[in-house]
Formats: C-alpha cells, structure tokens, sequence
C-alpha cells in the first residue's frame, strides 16, 4: 500500500510573529487527526524555517527518539546542560529523551534555517537520555536507531539517479530537494512530499530533472 501526503497538504503551524513557520505531515498539537497520529514508531515529521534569531527556547520532551536534518543554514542546539552544538547540512542528530530531558533549538545565524525534525516513540519508555551528532553522513550510510527499532537512510541521486527504498514492513520517504518518481513513475514526489509505504517490497526511486535528496524511515510494524 502506497499513501504520498503532498507538502501543501500539511498542517501549517508555528508562530509567524516570532519567525517560525512549520508545517506538520501527522497530526500535531492544535492540529488533531485521529487517522494520522502515526505512521508506525514515527510520530512527527515536522518542517522547521526559522528566521534568524529566531528559536525554541528549553523545553522538556521524553519518551521519544528526536531525529533533526538541516535542509540550509545552520541549526543551534542546546542541550540539558546548556552545551551548544552548532548543525550544518548533512549533519544528523539525535537526542534520545528517556525518561526526560530539556533541550533548546535556535537560529543563531545570519541566514534563514530550514531544518527537518522527525519524532519516533522508543520500543521500550524510559531509561537515560543520550546525544549524538554525526557529521557529513555519507549517501547510503544507514543510521539505526535501536531504542526505536527504525533505521535512517540518506539518499543523494543526480539527475537521472536512482536507489531504492528497502523492504520493509514500513518504509517512510521524505523528499528534501529535487523530484523524483517512486514506483515506476506511479507517483512524483516534490520537496516536502512524503510517502508511507506498507508491505511494498522493495520499490525503486528515480530522480528526474535534477539532483534530489531523500530521507528514507525503514520502521518496524507497531
């Protein structure tokens, strides 16, 4: 089964006034939709464009794995300590919540951010939090998360390019830049386009009129 969610149909969210603007692809505060709360463990798959100084000040999450890509510009994160790492396109990070943790989120920069930040529920709740960063993922490299049961792969294509997304009992495909045909041309994916994929085997993806870049979510069935 195949379901593509377009960007413009994404729930629009943030605070204008405050320089954020987000839109959301499941349901998600204010925005309640019983029929898409979730898509397996993942639960958010939020766009983020803050103006610079713009930013979410320290606040508390747990029981989630939160996963964060930078899109363009340059992304602030401040930890429960107040440590700040500073994240750069094809940076990946995570924070694994546990059984609580505060963090903050900022663009300390000079140019607009756009960043993707996608939210999974842990297999198992609690335990201690955890951080990590890593720096320029290579194409293809996949990245586990274990406490979630869900693996990341980052997938660069030139134009004309093409991969796969992996058979999975749940595959999520999220399309940062670039266009490209999922299943043979079935359906055409643009920036900020998703598709949830269930029991679909292995389907090839193509880039067409450009590089594209794509963030694929192989997920265990919940």
């Amino acid at each position: 089964m195949l379901r593509v969610v377009r960007a413009e149909d994404r729930y629009r969210g943030g605070d204008q006034g405050a320089g954020i603007d987000t839109r959301h692809a499941f349901s998600f505060g204010r925005f309640y939709d019983p029929d898409n709360v979730r898509f397996g463990p993942l639960t958010a798959c939020n766009e983020e464009r803050l103006a610079p100084g713009a930013g979410f000040p320290a606040h508390r999450h747990r029981d989630l794995e939160i996963v964060s890509w930078v899109v363009e510009g340059e992304l602030t994160h401040e930890d429960a300590s107040g440590a700040a790492t500073v994240l750069g396109p094809g940076d990946v990070q995570r924070l694994s919540a546990g059984a609580g943790t505060v963090h903050a989120e900022r663009n300390a920069g000079a140019a607009p951010l756009c960043f993707v930040q996608m939210w999974l529920v842990p297999a198992t709740p609690g335990g201690a939090p955890e951080y990590e960063v890593v720096r320029g993922i290579a194409d293809g490299t996949p990245y586990a998360l274990p406490r979630a049961d869900a693996v990341l792969h980052v997938r660069r294509l030139a134009e004309g390019g093409r991969t796969a997304v992996p058979a999975a009992p749940l595959a999520y495909v999220h399309v940062v830049r670039g266009t490209v045909s999922l299943g043979g041309g079935h359906a055409a994916l643009r920036p900020g386009d998703s598709a949830r994929l269930t029991d679909a085997g292995e389907l090839a993806v193509t880039a067409g009129g450009g590089p594209a870049e794509l963030l694929v979510w192989e997920l265990a069935a919940v």
